[in-house]
């Protein structure tokens, strides 16, 4: 890492350099603030909750009516997947490491969701290594360089403009998911349009 052999290093400083967002995020039996800070513990709490803005979950901490004070629950069983994930990004960001792991770090938001995290992760990324493991090509599009892994082996790599140019593996997993999100985001519209009370009329089949 960086020209250095880690067997030479300590495990602590190690780990001091890494920050990671896990698809299964794990959080303690305390409150939000508490497991925020665990990424920096000495972080003031002005600190704490501008980490919480970038994660996208401050307006959600504020609403609480104990703040960053609520308890989460063993294992943060009283926040969604997507809070949880939420807490995670924002403890990561709070730590500010060199190196960032995201593992599936968007896996359990809704899409519109996903994409204004994944601006904020893009700006947490900015002069840090970054390695994104993800199924939702959307994640990693900016990357400097995909790979793309198949049974095991790498199958292609390349930047996303240079696979979809080479209409292949990657290509056609963009393509599908691509497809998926436009008839999810049309899903939604038409239930937005249900609830306002908009009649809704298709066209008779030809």
């Amino acid at each position: 890492m960086d020209g250095q052999d880690i067997r030479n290093v300590t495990q602590k400083s190690l780990r001091a350099a890494i920050g990671m967002v896990p698809q299964d995020t794990v959080l303690f039996n305390d409150t939000i603030a508490y497991n925020i800070r665990y990424g920096r513990p000495g972080a003031s709490e002005d600190e704490v909750m501008a980490a919480a803005d970038i994660a996208q979950i401050g307006d959600f901490i504020k609403r609480l009516p104990d703040g960053p004070k609520t308890k989460v629950g063993e294992r943060g069983l009283k926040l969604s997947g997507g809070e949880k994930q939420r807490v995670a990004i924002a403890r990561t960001i709070l730590k500010a490491p060199p190196i960032l792991i995201l593992d599936e770090a968007t896996s359990a938001l809704d899409t519109t969701t996903e994409r204004e995290i994944q601006s904020a992760l893009d700006v947490v990324s900015k002069n840090r290594t970054t390695l994104v493991i993800a199924h939702r090509l959307s994640t990693v599009i900016n990357a400097d360089e995909i790979i793309v892994l198949k049974d095991g082996q790498i199958a292609e790599r390349g930047t996303h403009a240079a696979l979809l140019d080479r209409n292949g593996l990657y290509a056609s997993m963009w393509n599908r998911q691509r497809e998926a999100t436009q008839a999810e985001e049309h899903l939604k519209k038409v239930r937005d349009e249900d609830d306002m009370g908009v009649v809704t009329r298709l066209a008779p089949a030809r």
